[in-house]
């Protein structure tokens, strides 16, 4: 018997029956063998829910289609067309699978990492080229994991439902608990960016994830708030990290570090004037950070293709990242010769 068994999992067995029958399944067949079906009170309970369930299937785009038997044309049975049900065969480009592969490196670290990882597999399968996807390498996007405040603020920006969580402030590290109407969550520059209206204060905010500590909770009924529709989340962000972050100054060689370039400022003003002339024929691009090690990692990656102008703190950072790179190449050596 199936009590209580969800109509959603009742439909997917229905699929599941009509997907993988030999020929067409009757009724009675249904009634018997498809679970959620068995545990109808009367023929006419089950003959009602099984024609719902049939129009609902309908128009979530399956083809459940009626076939006849030939000798005895009131006896009448169910099938899912599998042809018309079938995707059409996949042929993505490399590029294509590069652009996915981007996408699932995106969400690494993230609450959707495994569904991103999943999905990015079997995609793969389908593949013209799987393995040739070096044409988007080096453009992945650097985000840090947002914690597990990501997933119960998405939720709650969906459904406008207000939360409150505890969260320390990057100026003074107070700490306090806070009551906000999430309006969106922002990945930028490296970090994820929860805006809203501070119920506290009255007045729009822009929190970092990163210093949410503790759970994110939901209170109250979903549909409390609307978003006012002359804010601009994004800029709101970009304006916050300008005022707790500082400013790189990078040479980048032409058509190289595509992720360090995209975060640079459309308008940085004038660079310091103690900063040393770039190299010939790189470009010079002033790129936001609030952590001088995380840039610093990032820059050492790219070896030859950046350069640090400044500040003197990060270029220190990235010279101490490449002369230990060296040291411990010339080691590997050296242990290679024996």
């Amino acid at each position: 018997m199936s009590e209580n068994l969800p109509p959603a999992e009742r439909l997917l067995n229905l699929v599941i029956a009509l997907v993988n029958t030999t020929g067409r399944m009757t009724k009675e067949q249904i009634r018997a063998q498809v679970a959620g079906y068995d545990d109808a009170a009367s023929v006419d309970a089950f003959e009602r829910m099984f024609e719902r369930d049939k129009e609902t299937l309908r128009d979530l785009g399956v083809p459940v289609v009626t076939v006849t038997d030939v000798a005895h044309g009131d006896d009448q049975g169910y099938r899912v067309d599998t042809d018309a049900y079938a995707l059409p065969p996949m042929e993505l480009t490399s590029a294509q699978l590069g652009v996915l592969a981007l996408a699932a490196e995106f969400w690494q670290g993230q609450v959707l990492r495994s569904d991103a990882a999943r999905a990015l597999t079997k995609l793969r399968v389908v593949g013209a080229t799987p393995s040739a996807t070096d044409a988007v390498a080096g453009l992945a996007p650097r985000l840090h994991p947002a914690g597990p405040a990501l997933g119960p603020l998405l939720d709650a920006a969906h459904e406008r439902r207000v939360v409150t969580f505890t969260y320390r402030t990057a100026s003074t590290g107070e700490v306090r608990r806070r009551t906000v109407e999430p309006w969106r969550v922002i990945g930028s520059r490296g970090g994820w960016y929860l805006v809203g209206h501070d119920r506290d204060r009255a007045a729009p905010r822009v929190f970092r994830l990163s210093r949410i500590e503790g759970a994110v909770r939901p209170t109250g009924e979903p549909g409390a708030f609307t978003v006012p529709d002359d804010v601009d989340p994004r800029a709101m962000v970009t304006s916050a990290q300008r005022d707790e972050g500082r400013t790189a100054w990078l040479a980048i060689a032409p058509d190289r570090a595509g992720a360090l370039r995209s975060r640079g400022l459309v308008d940085p003003g004038p660079p310091p004037g103690d900063l040393p002339a770039p190299p010939a024929g790189t470009d010079v691009v002033a790129v936001p950070y609030t952590r001088t090690a995380e840039l610093a990692d990032e820059v050492t990656g790219y070896t030859d293709a950046v350069v640090v102008l400044g500040p003197a703190t990060l270029r220190d950072a990235v010279v101490r990242r490449l002369e230990a790179a060296v040291a411990m190449a010339a080691r590997v050596e050296e242990v290679a010769r024996g």
